[in-house]
């Protein structure tokens, strides 16, 4: 090595090391920040549950196996606990429909609003954006207004002869997914949006030459050029109505809990901080493996154009 590359490899070193130094109270204010919260849950989670909240610091494991099993009062049994896998299978169950319905929605809506002209497309989108102006909380109470027995929904209804009586949507898993659905569309539709937006539309003219039809067209060109956008958008929707808290409290009336419901209920009236943090490393794993999925179906899978 010459002794002008000797000095620029030296250079180059003081250079990486002088980044480093100068990132790294940033790097260390966010690892604590991200990984503190979730270290303390991690240990309370092996604790034993206080008498009035907090914990007592005994190592055990009975709140791991309170997630998926309940202990007979009597002879000290393991059975399946019921009520939290069905509270699971609901929430996954809701997150799922809610992924499903604002794919549904969103699809379409992306593709109309990226087959605009371009100087009307940002009209559009602020158009999409506005609710996100808006507080959660008042955009739930804005679908309880219309799905209500009295609410503008049933009313139509009635006045139009197709019932005779108000449809009991409210305080149900279906006025949940409708809430769910409403909140997170925006989610699905700018990650899909942003897809297609660089779409070559001259492909599918191209399809259309060769004789394919519209489903064809859509299922061997537009949806898998747009699969990363489809796939952003799930994930960005499926996460945030897992752990989804105000939207099913208010809408399901506290008869049909989700898992975030379920975790305040026992770091409140439960007084189960044990139980409560086992639950939540539970969502959080869940999270992950859907993260994972879309890394899977993402990551290093470059697109080949013909």
């Amino acid at each position: 090595m010459t002794e002008a590359a000797e000095i620029a490899s030296k250079a180059r070193r003081n250079e990486i090391r002088n980044r480093w130094l100068l990132s790294t109270p940033a790097l260390l204010v966010i690892l604590l920040a991200a990984t503190g919260p979730l270290l303390i849950v991690l240990v309370y989670s092996f604790l034993e549950p206080g008498p009035y909240g907090d914990v007592k610091w005994n190592f055990s494991t009975e709140a791991w196996t309170s997630v998926f099993f309940e202990r007979d009062m009597f002879d000290d049994t393991l059975s399946l606990a019921g009520a939290h896998l069905t509270i699971f299978w609901r929430s996954v169950k809701l997150a799922l429909m809610t992924t499903l319905v604002t794919l549904a929605l969103g699809f379409p809506t992306a593709y109309f609003i990226s087959t605009r002209p371009a100087h009307r497309r940002d009209l559009w989108l602020f158009l999409i954006t506005i609710p996100f102006w808006t507080n959660l909380l008042i955009r739930t109470f804005a679908v309880l207004q219309i799905i209500r027995n009295e609410g503008l929904f049933n009313a139509v209804l009635i006045k139009l002869g197709v019932i005779s009586a108000p449809l009991q949507i409210l305080y149900t898993d279906t006025a949940i997914l409708a809430g769910m659905a409403y909140v997170y569309l925006p989610l699905m539709v700018l990650p899909i949006y942003a897809s297609m937006e660089k779409f070559d539309f001259r492909l599918v003219e191209a399809g259309y030459d060769l004789y394919a039809s519209r489903f064809q067209v859509l299922r061997r060109i537009i949806i898998p050029l747009t699969k990363p956008g489809i796939v952003a958008g799930s994930i960005l929707v499926f996460i945030p109505a897992l752990g989804a808290y105000v939207t099913p409290n208010l809408l399901g009336g506290g008869k049909n809990m989700m898992l975030s419901n379920l975790i305040e209920l026992q770091f409140g009236q439960g007084r189960n901080w044990p139980l409560g943090a086992s639950l939540s490393i539970t969502v959080m794993a869940i999270v992950m493996v859907a993260l994972l999925v879309y890394v899977r179906n993402t990551g290093g899978s470059g697109v080949k154009h013909g």
